[in-house]
C-alpha cells in the first residue's frame, strides 16, 4: 500500500528549506530550484505546491512569524507564572532582537523580505505578517495596563512609547546583524529607555 503523503508536512519541510537557503545567501538570491535541492525535492514537486517564487516566499516567512510568536510566548512564560507589564513589555523586545541563529535569520529575512516588496508589486500585495500592528497594539495594551497600575511615569503616552520602542528595537536588530554593536549593549540600551518610562519601585509603591 503506498504511503500516504502529508502534504501540510511536505510544505513546511520545503518552507523551512527555504529559511535555510536564504538564511545563508539572501532572499535576492533564493531560486525554487536552490529550494528544492536543499529539500532533496524536485524542482517539479516544489512547483507543485508553490506555483510561484512570491507563493514560496509568503509561506516560508509567514511560517517563520509564527515561529516568532512562540519564541515571545517562551519569553514571557519564563518570567514567572505572573509577569508584570515590565517583564511582558521586555520579553516582547527581547525576543525582536538577533541574539542566536533564529532570530538572526528571522531579523535578516524580515528585512529583507521588506527591501525586496519595495520593487516587487507581488510581494508587497502579499504582507507575510497577516496583522503588521499588531505588536504595536500589543505593547501599547501593556504599558496603558502599566500606566492603569501607577507603574509610569506620569504624562506617558502609551501608544507613541510602544511606537517608538518597537522602532528602537528594530534598528537596534539591523546594528548588531550588521557589527555595530553588540546583543548585550542593544539591551543595555532598551532597558535605558524603559527606565525611562517606568516608575523605580520606591516611586511605584
Amino acid at each position: 500500500m503506498p504511503k500516504r503523503v502529508d502534504h501540510a508536512e511536505r510544505r513546511t519541510e520545503i518552507a523551512e528549506a527555504l529559511i535555510r537557503v536564504a538564511g545563508r545567501r539572501g532572499l535576492h538570491a533564493v531560486g525554487m530550484r536552490d529550494v528544492a535541492a536543499e529539500a532533496g525535492v524536485s524542482l517539479r514537486l516544489v512547483q507543485y505546491y508553490f506555483q510561484t517564487k512570491e507563493k514560496l516566499l509568503l509561506f516560508g516567512l509567514e511560517q517563520l512569524a509564527e515561529r516568532f510568536g512562540e519564541r515571545v510566548s517562551a519569553r514571557v512564560r519564563a518570567a514567572g507564572d505572573q509577569p508584570g507589564p515590565r517583564a511582558m513589555v521586555e520579553a516582547l523586545l527581547m525576543a525582536a532582537l538577533p541574539t542566536d541563529d533564529e532570530s538572526r535569520t528571522f531579523h535578516h529575512l524580515y528585512t529583507s523580505y521588506a527591501v525586496l516588496a519595495v520593487h516587487d508589486q507581488a510581494l508587497a500585495a502579499q504582507p507575510f505578517i497577516k496583522n503588521p500592528d499588531a505588536a504595536e497594539d500589543a505593547l501599547t495594551e501593556l504599558l496603558r495596563q502599566a500606566q492603569e497600575a501607577t507603574l509610569l511615569e506620569p504624562g506617558v503616552d502609551a501608544r507613541l512609547e510602544a511606537v517608538g520602542l518597537l522602532a528602537m528595537s528594530a534598528g537596534l536588530g539591523t546594528s548588531i546583524l550588521v557589527g555595530q554593536r553588540s546583543p548585550e549593549s542593544a539591551v543595555t540600551v532598551l532597558d535605558h529607555h524603559l527606565n525611562r518610562i517606568f516608575r523605580t519601585g520606591d516611586e511605584a509603591g
